[in-house]
């Protein structure tokens, strides 16, 4: 590990005498891919230089304690050993995190697709009430986020969401959250008072370019239509609505939320590639059999992954056993608290994987 770090601390320095090179920084293009380098090694070589100055100092302090001191010196000295090989430790486990291989879709933005499941015009609502919750999580971070596609119910639910959510990082922030969703509340549309139980489905694709998936236009059949709204009404006259068929998948993409065709045809486009590279790297991680599937996971959207429950104020996310009592403030989209403990799980299987 030492070895390794040594070379990124050196591919670093070098780094930070390219860009602020006046002939490097004449190409611009080649200069910013330097800065992003650079950017991506800072946090990993300020850590490695914190654990280089500790560990010096714990030595020194270990020569200390060899030589001979006085009661209360040495009563000092072994305190700040002990303090410093804490240190040591913790920073030596934080660099075995920054070197576990990147998520190359880490960095990129997310379209999430959330659907009603079981329980009727119920498990509507509670898919209306998860898609606040990711876009107050959004707001809270400083993201934005576009409506792609959306189908509602008579009274305010929804069938079908699919929306963007633009950020650094967002998508390292919210893959863990594919999977089913379950609700456990008494229904508005209930008369009787009895506790039901619904589910809404929730889908995290990190948004593909074009660079990322090749899509020959010849394999691609487009409609268009009215556009409706809920129960089926038509909203416009005009066909401005976009349904995008990808002919060798049978990968459907419908797109009425803009009033203009192209508009639509374009949000449709990139929910399309979303779509095809999560395809193509599901197929990717079925076929690498050897490597365990992780507790975590973000891949099986069958799962059921997290219950709501409202009669006990409860979260609990299934996978790795944390129960909140805090309900309401999770659906106003203070979800940080789930979002770092399912990162912290991952991050620890991944590395007794590698140990």
């Amino acid at each position: 590990m030492l070895d390794k770090l040594d070379s990124l601390e050196k591919k670093y320095e070098e780094l930070s005498e390219l860009i602020a090179d006046p002939q490097v920084m004449e190409d611009q293009g080649r200069w910013q891919q330097y800065v992003k380098s650079h950017s991506e090694l800072t946090e990993v070589v300020t850590v490695y230089r914190d654990y280089k100055r500790v560990t010096a100092e714990l030595e020194d302090v270990q020569q200390m304690l060899r030589d001979k001191l006085e009661a209360d010196m040495r009563e000092m000295a072994e305190l700040e050993e002990e303090e410093l090989g804490e240190k040591k430790e913790a920073l030596e486990n934080q660099l075995k995190v920054l070197l576990l291989p990147k998520d190359p879709n880490d960095e990129k933005n997310v379209i999430m697709e959330i659907r009603a499941g079981t329980g009727g015009e119920e498990a509507a609502l509670f898919a209306a009430d998860l898609f606040r919750m990711y876009t107050r999580f959004a707001e809270l971070k400083g993201w934005r986020t576009e409506i792609m596609d959306a189908h509602y119910t008579d009274i305010g639910g929804l069938k079908e969401m699919i929306f963007l959510i633009e950020g650094k990082g967002a998508y390292s922030q919210l893959k863990f959250e594919s999977g089913v969703h379950r609700v456990q509340r008494v229904p508005t549309t209930e008369s009787g008072g009895r506790i039901h139980t619904s589910a809404a489905t929730v889908a995290v694709l990190p948004e593909a370019e074009e660079v990322d998936v090749d899509i020959n236009p010849n394999e691609l059949r487009i409609d268009v239509f009215c556009s409706t709204g809920p129960g089926g009404q038509s909203v416009n006259t005009t066909q401005s609505a976009v349904r995008i068929t990808h002919i060798p998948t049978g990968i459907v993409v419908s797109c009425q939320d803009e009033k203009s065709q192209h508009k639509n045809k374009d949000k449709a486009m990139r929910v399309l590639r979303a779509r095809l590279l999560d395809k193509a790297q599901q197929e990717q991680q079925q076929q690498m059999a050897s490597t365990r599937k992780s507790q975590v996971g973000s891949g099986d959207r069958s799962e059921r992954i997290r219950t709501y429950n409202f009669p006990q104020n409860r979260v609990t996310d299934h996978r790795i056993g944390l129960t909140l009592h805090r309900l309401q403030e999770v659906l106003m989209g203070n979800l940080q608290e789930i979002v770092d403990a399912l990162i912290t799980s991952d991050q620890a299987e991944r590395l007794q994987q590698v140990e």
